[in-house]
């Protein structure tokens, strides 16, 4: 299959025709953090039990990318592959996710969709969740909070910043731009936790909401115009739904979340619809990977789960999988899919994603297409009609063919996903290929249970979309052609069109030397 940079190409060898600004639509990611496939009720409509309502309307109102990925089954590698258009395995992180107080992920001379469309004229600015590391200052060995954090959100791109770090790590705080919003010290944990004295973490999702309309009303009638990041925090742990939203689910803290991540989304829409912004702007929503296996049900709902018959310890066998209590109140987090977050299958990387574009994509429209997140900087540069440099977005493909309903072809050839530890997958149209024995994760069978089964996994998910008949032994010539190809896109730097290029460390996809810090998570 000829692998082309889709709508993009010409761009590529033609002169450029500069749009005006007028031309240009605003441009709204959205991102959520740890919401599975099926938490959103118009994707699982038989099998979820939260009420999703503003994000069904988006549904309604532009297309469903109904196989659409996530680059990891993890946070920081699926966010860098969002904002630079490049696998995040080609990195320094070749698992897990960068820790705390850990530094700038995104190198200062790479280019991210922030620089680009900067380029173009828009405003550009950044609210949330970041968790892609920064240069801390320090001094005598420890954090100073007193100085500036640089090789954050605006040394790569945006504007404007205003958000945490890592939610549901230290230091507990808001960063704006380059500095914290007060100044943290030793909290009541001890240890290595700061916080500043009024830290309250139930503020964050509706302070980060409020923030990002306050920005779209100033924003929209300059004559110039903004592509916003949402990263929401929610309903990633802790668990923190505001006084409104408890208990409005019926299934506990993560059910309340979830209601008030939707409720977020339907705030940043009407603000769009207030400005008098909407119909110029693109909205794209998605997740940065499946649930976590570590959220369920409330104490008393458990209780009355277990007078049921309910068996927590031999639900929770294999890994930590406290959603199988939401599974026992008939909420199926996963949908259809196998796996959560950090496994190699799609539990863990397909992601909920729609994308409105009034007057370019059909409302109520569905894209089948094998698509990732990683092609979202391409599609921008694509809508603007922006070269993308050869050392850049090295694996991103313009979705404008699927979102237009256009596509005679597949965007991609084949789409890479990444495990917790570091395992590889890869699909090329039906057929997937995972490079290890297990989950590649927390799912069972993990690693070390794993011993006897088979190295590798392939399946075809045009008749076994829940992953369970394993037809390696069956099909060896598509898993040489699958792992050639794989070898192919590492060798090259890139899976796009275009010279070759350098990985910023050596790759191997068969993670025969795991660390334990590759196997650790958030």
């Amino acid at each position: 299959m000829k692998n082309v940079r889709s709508l993009l190409a010409p761009f590529l060898f033609a002169p450029l025709l500069a749009l005006h600004a007028a031309d240009k639509p605003n441009i709204v990611f959205i991102l959520a953090d740890d919401l599975g496939y099926g938490d959103v009720h118009c994707l699982n409509p038989d099998r979820c039990k939260i009420a999703t309502p503003c994000l069904d309307k988006l549904a309604s109102q532009g297309m469903t990318l109904t196989d659409a990925h996530s680059t990891s089954a993890v946070c920081s590698p699926s966010r860098y592959g969002i904002l630079t258009g490049r696998y995040n395995w080609r990195s320094r992180l070749q698992g897990g996710v960068v820790t705390r107080y850990g530094s700038a992920l995104i190198s200062k001379n790479r280019l991210t969709v922030a620089n680009l469309l900067k380029q173009q004229g828009y405003d550009t600015a950044c609210f949330g969740k970041w968790h892609l590391g920064w240069d801390w200052p320090k001094q005598g060995g420890q954090i100073d909070f007193t100085q500036p954090i640089k090789s954050g959100p605006t040394s790569v791109g945006f504007d404007y910043y205003f958000g945490t770090d890592i939610p549901n790590w230290t230091p507990h705080c808001f960063i704006e731009n380059e500095h914290t919003v007060g100044i943290p010290v030793p909290g009541k944990k001890g240890g290595n936790d700061v916080s500043v004295s009024d830290w309250n973490e139930e503020a964050m999702l509706p302070t980060f909401t409020a923030k990002t309309c306050d920005y779209i009303a100033a924003h929209a009638n300059t004559g110039k115009p903004f592509f916003v990041y949402l990263a929401l925090p929610s309903p990633h742990t802790p668990l923190v739904p505001t006084k409104e939203w408890r208990g409005k689910s019926g299934l506990g803290e993560y059910g309340d979340y979830v209601m008030e991540t939707d409720w977020a989304v339907g705030q940043v829409l009407a603000a769009l619809d207030k400005a008098g912004a909407a119909d110029n702007t693109l909205v794209m929503f998605s997740s940065d990977n499946g649930v976590a296996p570590y959220v369920g049900v409330d104490s008393e709902q458990l209780q009355q789960l277990e007078a049921k018959g309910f068996n927590k310890k031999e639900a929770e066998k294999g890994g930590q999988s406290r959603f199988k209590e939401l599974e026992a109140m008939g909420h199926f987090s996963s949908g259809e899919f196998r796996g959560h977050k950090s496994d190699i299958w799609d539990g863990g990387h397909r992601v909920p994603t729609f994308v409105r574009w009034p007057g370019k994509v059909q409302p109520g429209s569905t894209g089948g297409q094998l698509v990732s997140l990683v092609d979202f900087m391409a599609t921008c540069a694509d809508i603007v009609q922006a070269k993308i440099p050869d050392n850049a977005a090295e694996d991103s493909l313009s979705m404008m063919p699927v979102l237009t309903g256009k596509a005679a072809a597949p965007v991609n050839e084949a789409v890479v996903f990444h495990s917790i530890n570091g395992s590889f997958g890869i699909q090329q149209g039906n057929w997937k290929l995972e490079l290890c024995a297990g989950s590649g994760g927390w799912g069972h069978p993990n690693q070390k249970e794993s011993k006897g089964l088979p190295p590798v996994q392939l399946y075809d998910m045009s008749k076994d979309i829940s992953e369970r008949t394993n037809e390696e032994g069956s099909h060896p010539e598509i898993v040489s052609r699958l792992t050639k190809l794989l070898e192919k896109y590492v060798a090259d730097g890139r899976s796009t069109p275009g010279p070759v290029q350098k990985n910023d460390v050596k790759v191997d996809i068969w993670k025969k030397n795991l660390s334990n810090k590759e196997q650790n998570g958030d």
